[in-house]
């Protein structure tokens, strides 16, 4: 069984993660297969936007603890390994050209709530959970802190962070950690709204404005401005060319 599925709606490609079994828990494959899955949709011309979400009642799990054990000092390699493609994976999102919608259908935990909340526009089920548990198993919720920061502020990404303990999907909406929640039987229906909505934008326009958002979200207000005054002069051409295959980052 594949440990991701991906199915194609129009210009919007679905990406699900596949270990129902596991929660769809992030080991080393479902990781690999996940920033090869991304990287893929980037450079198809056919596709315009994605929509991520986990097969199953879970949306995902976070880190498989199954991997942890072999984890050790003696296995320095693996190691590093792990820690690289986890910060591979959750630093790609913005390094996409094409839109990601998160499609949170249920209880999203350490690392599964990184990937919930790095998406572009993030839809939650009611009935889902979001939360960084890692600090009650000992361990630290590190990787995923840069973006927790960025999108919930201090005070309440350390209070998630510190506790562990899980919040609902009003919480989440309300620390502006998604955009929008969703009955469970509404949820992809709700998703694949937005992924057709930005599907249906010029593939450079959306590509220029995802890429000067980032950026502008990190830089001094001047220089973010200077970033935007060289965009806004060559958007102009952006109606004048064929829409160009994107690269993957």
């Amino acid at each position: 069984m594949a440990d991701v599925m991906i199915e194609d709606e129009g210009a919007v490609r679905i990406v699900t993660m596949n270990r129902p079994e596991k929660r769809n828990a992030l080991n080393m494959a479902l990781s690999e297969a996940l920033i090869e899955t991304l990287r893929a949709a980037n450079g198809a011309a056919s596709v315009r936007a994605l929509v991520l979400t986990g097969a199953g009642p879970a949306f995902c799990a976070g880190a498989d603890l199954g991997e942890f054990a072999a984890l050790t000092p003696a296995n320095e390699s693996l190691v590093e390994r792990r820690a690289e493609l986890t910060a591979d994976l959750h630093g790609l999102f913005p390094r996409l050209t094409k839109p990601v919608v998160t499609a949170i259908n249920g209880a999203a935990m350490g690392g599964g709530a990184g990937l919930a909340h790095a998406g572009d526009i993030a839809i939650m089920a009611t009935t889902a959970k979001l939360g960084y548990p890692e600090v009650k198993h000992g361990i630290v919720a590190a990787v995923v802190m840069a973006n927790l920061v960025r999108s919930a502020g201090r005070k309440a990404a350390f209070e998630l962070l510190a506790t562990g303990e899980p919040i609902d999907a009003a919480q989440a909406l309300a620390l502006g950690l998604v955009n929008r929640v969703a009955a469970p039987e509404e949820l992809m229906a709700e998703a694949l709204k937005f992924a057709h909505a930005m599907a249906a934008v010029a593939p450079d326009a959306m590509a220029a404005t995802k890429a000067l958002f980032y950026r502008a979200a990190e830089l001094p207000f001047e220089q973010a401005l200077a970033e935007g005054r060289e965009v806004n002069k060559r958007m102009r051409a952006f109606g004048k060319d064929k829409p160009r295959e994107a690269k993957s980052p």
